[in-house]
């Protein structure tokens, strides 16, 4: 680190001062080892640092005559564009109190002319050093997020598929009600009542959580959940019980973490109460308007609307619009009214959804 920087591929220096004189003498310092931009003006070098290219390192005054340098460092760390860049205070003022300010501003230095030239460029090294480090460790962690993040889905959705699998459902079940939900809370969202609710980040979850919707269906024996004609009433009467089972397992899964998890709730929510009706004759609580969770009134269009369009052992495929007109029979009764209304209006979103992962799609 002790070595100046290869000239062949310099970094930016952005050098704020109202002084001339000290302009020059800078760029004659840093020039045969840097890119150098000058301004004399604090709003000017504002400007010059949200530029491309931007500058990797600023040199900035304090007196200055129109924005003082605290000022202009302030603004740098307010402003998500130039936050990350380091800044060096470069300047006559001496007391305790003004670098006490310039570091509670957000400077990474403080340097005192007249200037050493050894002293200020092993500072400028030792700062663009440490900020390649700090991006370089961002870079990594984030990498390591997305991985993380991939592992999560790829698990949810084999999990997924292995209980639509016993239904003879198909993965792209999973990925056709994931994007119903999503469309559907989007366009939701556009409605004042809902848009502190369903804000991205939420929708996100409800999209990720989507695909467990059914997961207690392996708790269900085969001679039911795989027979082919209408079930009795006591086989209903099981076949209903993959509600509470796929919730006692996320319930579980909850425990394990030791702590509350919205993404864990939410597939519990949807998996326990997505069968729950508006009018509460659904089941298996038997809730009723707003007491059912936000989550399981979303997948409940999405999971009715995919099952009257889709081939079954034991029914046919209903044609798009067809599936429209009943599920719009159940505004009110099956179905929130809020849900229908928004599904009206993006039926046709739904529709292309199902075509892109339609199941003769995964048999070829």
């Amino acid at each position: 680190m002790s070595d100046l920087p290869d000239s062949s591929n310099k970094q930016t220096i952005l050098v704020i001062d109202d002084a001339p004189e000290n302009l020059a003498v800078i760029n004659a310092l840093l020039r045969e080892f840097y890119h150098v931009k000058v301004t004399t003006k604090g709003v000017d070098g504002l400007r010059v640092a949200q530029s491309l290219p931007q500058p990797d390192l600023i040199l900035l005054d304090i007196m200055m005559p129109d924005v003082d340098g605290y000022e202009v460092c302030r603004q740098l760390k307010a402003n998500p564009v130039t936050e990350n860049i380091p800044v060096i205070f470069l300047t006559a003022k001496i007391h305790m109190e003004d670098e006490q300010h310039g570091f509670d501003v957000g400077a990474v230095d403080y340097i005192v002319k007249p200037i050493s030239p050894p002293i200020v460029l092993a500072r400028i090294q030792t700062h663009l050093f440490l900020n390649d480090q700090r991006r370089f460790l961002e870079y990594q962690v984030e990498q390591r997020t997305r991985e993380i993040a991939l592992i999560q889905d790829v698990t949810i959705f084999a999990l997924a598929s292995l209980a639509e699998t016993r239904d003879n459902e198909t993965g792209n079940h999973i990925r056709r009600t994931q994007g119903y939900v999503r469309l559907l809370a989007e366009k939701l969202r556009e409605k004042p009542k809902y848009t502190s609710m369903l804000t991205p980040m939420v929708i996100e979850m409800l999209y990720k959580s989507a695909p467990l919707h059914d997961i207690g269906k392996v708790g269900i024996p085969d001679r039911i959940l795989l027979k082919p004609g209408p079930l009795s009433r006591d086989e209903y009467e099981v076949m209903k019980t993959h509600a509470q089972l796929g919730a006692n397992a996320l319930i579980e899964a909850e425990k394990l973490i030791g702590r509350k998890n919205n993404f864990l709730q939410y597939a519990r929510e949807i998996a326990m109460w997505h069968h729950e009706h508006w009018d509460g004759s659904g089941y298996p609580d038997g809730l009723k308007g707003d007491n059912i969770p936000l989550s399981a009134r979303l997948m409940a269009i999405a999971d009715v609307y995919d099952a009257l369009i889709s081939e079954r052992v034991y029914k046919g495929a209903i044609d798009h619009n067809v599936a429209i007109e009943i599920i719009i029979s159940g505004r009110g009764t099956h179905f929130d009214p809020d849900m229908i209304d928004a599904f009206i209006s993006i039926s046709d979103q739904f529709q292309r959804v199902a075509e892109q992962y339609n199941d003769r799609q995964q048999n070829t």
